[in-house]
């Protein structure tokens, strides 16, 4: 084997690795991306449901802070049990 086809076959031989690792890099990230709908376990949506709760709570803190009457000027109706609930949350 001369030294061009040497560097052919090493040649060929790193990209074919490239390319592997590439490929297996990319399903891994998709793995991870959010999934398509009703394609979540009810523990999971359990997860992600208290996850925003806990947003909220801590946005609702921040604006009591910042806006103490936020919530009689944009609460109505169903939102002010929310709102109750936050506030004995603390």
């Amino acid at each position: 084997m001369g030294p061009f086809e040497f560097i052919i076959a090493l040649v060929a031989m790193v990209l074919g690795s490239i390319t592997v690792w590439v490929g297996m890099l990319s399903k891994n990230r998709q793995d991870d991306s959010i999934r398509p709908k009703g394609k979540y376990e009810v523990g999971e949506l359990a997860a992600i449901a208290e996850s925003l709760q806990e947003r909220v709570y801590v946005l609702e803190s921040i604006l009591d802070v910042e806006v103490p009457d936020w919530r009689e000027h944009n609460m109505t109706g169903d939102h002010k049990e929310s709102a109750y609930k936050s506030e004995n949350h603390k």
